[in-house]
């Protein structure tokens, strides 16, 4: 995996001289701390916007922080977003998802991580659950975790296709954390 861009963005992350006035409010808050953000910063209206789903997405899924980490890097393997995939390996492994695990997403992983990835891979194929994988999802996580996948899946594809179009630098720490902790 390559933790470089390939050409320069068209659209580059904005530094902090750039950063726009109606939302310099948002820059020392998730907004300014990482470049897919960074990106959407130049529409001011669309981060301002992002910013509560986000927080739900991020901070208060019913998936929990593991399950939600599966699903985001299920997501980023299907959109081929090596920024998301590189970025959430990072955050798999803070929250002590083992290497094989994370791995195992690129795949067809056992028991409830493949429910998982049945689940993200519908709908990318399909566009909607087909009532079997969310009869057994319901069953496993709950309904309201079953909303909150559709969700996450929703929000990673729309930033998979900020970042793919716009080549979205990998952050430098993370990329470096990358390069010396390969998966």
């Amino acid at each position: 995996m390559n933790v470089s861009p390939k050409t320069p963005s068209p659209c580059p992350p904005l530094a902090d001289e750039d950063w726009p006035a109606e939302i310099a409010d948002m820059k020392a808050s998730f907004a300014g701390a990482l470049n897919v953000y960074r990106t959407m910063a130049r529409h001011p209206a669309l981060l301002k916007a992002w910013a509560p789903l986000r927080q739900h997405i991020v901070k208060h899924s019913a998936l929990g922080s593991v399950r939600s980490e599966l699903v985001i890097l299920r997501s980023a393997h299907r959109m081929d977003s090596d920024y998301e995939w590189i970025h959430h390996v990072s955050r798999a492994r803070a929250l002590g998802i083992a290497d094989a695990r994370i791995q195992a997403m690129r795949n067809s992983p056992d028991g409830e991580d493949g429910l998982v990835a049945s689940a993200v891979d519908a709908l990318f194929d399909r566009g909607y659950l087909p009532p079997e994988i969310e009869a057994a999802l319901a069953a496993a996580v709950g309904q309201k975790a079953v909303f909150d996948l559709i969700a996450t899946v929703g929000f990673y594809a729309i930033l998979g296709f900020i970042l793919r179009t716009y080549e979205t630098p990998i952050d430098r720490a993370v990329a470096a954390e990358f390069q010396e902790w390969p998966l």
